[in-house]
């Protein structure tokens, strides 16, 4: 249990009361905002209440005592009372339409109450049919975005983002190593995809009989028998929607097995000049298979003998790994090591958990030389965006802060400046030339045409206080789409005016997306892996973001906070000069 599942709980239950408000006064609206106020307020805590007692929790500005009461009970029972009654009262399919964006509470009450829609079926069909634009409110607008939504949602169904899927494979992986000699992932999860849909480990056996018994045995793991096969497990883990394939193979097998299911269909049917298809290479080569032979190994002789450069497995997608190659070597690939600093990041100052000091004193822990703090900017009101005058306050904490550093550490003072509608940055000149740095993100105002979207990045990107173009399509997998945007203008504006593009490391976001990585290292455009953390576990995503980077083939060279210390100073100092002319 955490703040964050708390949060969640007292939002819902906030939320399920507003819609089983008939407004006949049955509901008490003062007990909804005291709900809604104490969600918000451990949303924004750095306190792990989960440790707090009743009489200490009543000590958090905007806790009574009743509340603190359903806290403790959440945090020891798991559950809420009152939310289970409201659960009990709600149709399953009435839940699942909070899931569209835009639909609120009420627009969602009047579609269960007044047309008696219950569930995404009956929506879809209610506006293939004009009925939802028919209904006061809604409008025909309304209708086409609901429309659009449900098929985003259909598209994405018994799919997981990048990090929820290494946890399965690393749970699977850990219950399943205790009862085989060799268990290992693959699949789309070794192949660092950012969506899953399935995750799949392999299993040295040679008895598939025995295995599948021993496998149904595992607490958690539940089996799809018409799914499944002699030689193959399929089915769920407990709390995870998404499909777990468990295949067996004898250990003179799993190597060059790990090796094909690591790989999609389109990468292992290349070939080279007057050669055979790589997955035919795979499967007739004849490689070691010794117990003690390494992965990669083997790995390496199938891609020789296929008369083909080694891909790393990050890469083996398509056939751009093998375009790349021509013009590469892997060992230019970034590292986690490589990285050195980190430059969009979030403290207490807005929608932050840790202060600026707790951030940088974490990222010296992990190794790194400098740290970026870019909080919200003032029209991020909704983030506790910081106004002028909270800047200056910021900016003179960093630089005491600074002053107990020694040479081998810095802080640089950023913004995360939100694009405007019209594509100008949040501040006034005389602001904007205070920062070492400005990551420019839209984060409002997101329904756009791709023409306007994408004036609206061109114009931010010729502001020469731009430094760095943050999440570029505002896009959150598995949730929301991103706007369109054309990415060649995008990425060639950038080269034009010497402005980084982001990879939000964020597992919700890894945008840009790995695609485009490649043009714009042609265009000689630098990519910063920025983590967009908002707590100390975040910086950990810049992880993800190796992963993706890596992926797109993108180098050390070409990766902004791969920079040292002192060529990172340097960089910023350079870019200032030039703004001031």
């Amino acid at each position: 249990m955490t703040n964050a599942d708390i949060v969640d709980r007292l939002e819902q239950t906030s939320r399920l009361m507003e819609l089983h408000d008939r407004g006949d006064g049955s509901t008490d609206a003062f007990k909804i905002r005291t709900y809604q106020s104490a969600a918000f307020t451990l949303d924004k805590s750095t306190t792990d209440v989960t440790s707090l007692s009743v009489d200490e929790l009543v000590k958090i500005p905007g806790i009574g005592k009743s509340i603190a009461q359903k806290i403790r009970e959440i945090i020891d029972t798991g559950h809420l009372t009152e939310l289970d009654e409201l659960l009990a009262q709600t149709p399953t399919g009435v839940l699942d339409m909070f899931r569209i964006k835009g639909l609120g509470v009420k627009k969602v009450r009047t579609l269960w109450r007044e047309s008696g829609i219950d569930n995404l079926n009956d929506l879809q069909r209610a506006g293939e049919q004009g009925e939802i634009a028919k209904i006061k409110g809604f409008g025909a607008s309304t209708q086409e975005k609901i429309l659009a939504e449900l098929a985003f949602l259909q598209e994405q169904r018994g799919k997981v983002r990048m990090d929820k899927a290494a946890v399965v494979a690393t749970l699977l992986h850990d219950a399943l190593i205790t009862h085989f000699d060799r268990v290992e992932i693959s699949g789309q999860v070794r192949r660092k995809a950012q969506e899953v849909d399935t995750v799949q480990l392999l299993i040295q056996t040679s008895d598939p009989v025995s295995a599948m018994l021993t496998i149904n045995q595992v607490t958690g793991l539940e089996q799809q028998e018409l799914d499944s096969s002699p030689f193959a497990w399929r089915g769920r883990l407990t709390g995870f929607d998404v499909l777990v394939e468990l295949l067996f193979y004898p250990a003179e097998q799993i190597n060059r097995q790990l090796f094909i299911h690591t790989a999609t269909d389109a990468h292992l049917q290349q070939v080279s000049d007057g050669g055979a298809p790589l997955l035919q290479i795979a499967y007739t080569s004849v490689v070691s298979e010794a117990v003690d032979t390494p992965t990669q190994a083997v790995e390496q002789a199938i891609y020789a003998r296929a008369g083909l450069p080694y891909i790393v497995p990050e890469m083996r997608e398509d056939d751009f790994a093998f375009r790349w190659a021509s013009r590469h070597q892997n060992d230019e690939l970034v590292t986690w090591e490589d990285l050195r600093g980190t430059l969009h990041n979030h403290s207490t100052w807005s929608d932050g958990k840790k202060s600026v000091a707790d951030m940088a004193a974490y990222c010296r822990e992990l190794g790194l030389t400098y740290f970026g703090i870019a909080d919200h900017s003032k029209t991020a009101s909704y983030a506790n965006g910081l106004d002028t005058d909270r800047v200056h306050q910021q900016q003179a904490e960093v630089d005491q802060l600074n002053a107990g550093f020694g040479g081998d550490f810095r802080i640089f003072k950023g913004i995360e400046s939100d694009i405007l509608g019209d594509g100008s940055l949040d501040y006034d000149d005389a602001t904007l030339a205070t920062f070492d740095y400005v990551v420019a993100s839209v984060h409002q105002t997101l329904t756009m045409s791709l023409e306007k979207a994408t004036t609206r990045l061109l114009r931010a990107i010729e502001n020469p206080y731009t430094t760095i173009l943050g999440h570029p399509t505002g896009r959150l997998l598995l949730a929301r789409e991103g706007y369109p945007i054309d990415h060649r203008a995008v990425i060639n504006a950038c080269a034009e005016h010497k402005v980084v593009i982001e990879i939000n490391a964020s597992p919700y976001r890894l945008d840009i997306d790995w695609r485009w990585i490649d043009y714009a290292m042609q265009q000689g455009v630098l990519l910063s892996i920025n983590p967009d953390a908002h707590d100390l576990p975040g910086l950990l995503d810049m992880h993800y973001g190796v992963a993706i980077g890596r992926k797109g083939g993108l180098t050390k060279a070409m990766t902004f906070n791969a920079l040292t210390l002192a060529e990172m100073t340097d960089y910023l100092q350079q870019r200032r000069k030039r703004i001031q002319g």
